[in-house]
């Protein structure tokens, strides 16, 4: 193990670590997430030209937001978009619901894994 002092470890991360290119970072966030807040709004005005209040159309909207996170989240298309768009995917609502969702598929495909071994290991001991 090499021992540095920290002086000599934070100029051997500035030297390697990768560039970040912020105003483009910042251009992205702010229009995806400009798009997500734009899709909010068309569908409250969409619900409220259905007919609902304006508390209603605003519980729908939510709703339907939070749904197409979750939706694009287990389709993997949420976190292909963050990468590209970065803290853009982070407005409350839609980032909240993906936040939520992640977990909950890491832990689908764990327990998968956890019930294949414990059949393979039920059908070792009726073979023996």
């Amino acid at each position: 193990m090499v021992h540095m002092s920290k002086e000599a470890y934070v100029a051997y991360v500035e030297r390697n670590a990768k560039k970040s290119p912020l105003l483009k970072n910042m251009l992205l966030a702010f229009v995806v997430g400009g798009l997500i807040c734009v899709l909010g709004e068309g569908l409250q005005n969409l619900y409220l030209f259905w007919g609902c209040g304006k508390t209603g159309a605003g519980a729908l909207t939510s709703i339907t937001l939070i749904f197409l996170s979750a939706l694009f989240t287990g389709l993997d298309l949420y976190d292909r978009l963050a990468r590209h768009a970065g803290a853009g995917t982070l407005v409350p609502i839609t980032g909240f619901a993906n936040s939520i969702v992640s977990p909950a598929m890491e832990f689908r495909s764990d327990e998968s894994d956890i019930i294949r071994i414990s059949q393979i290991c039920a059908i070792s001991r009726e073979v023996s």
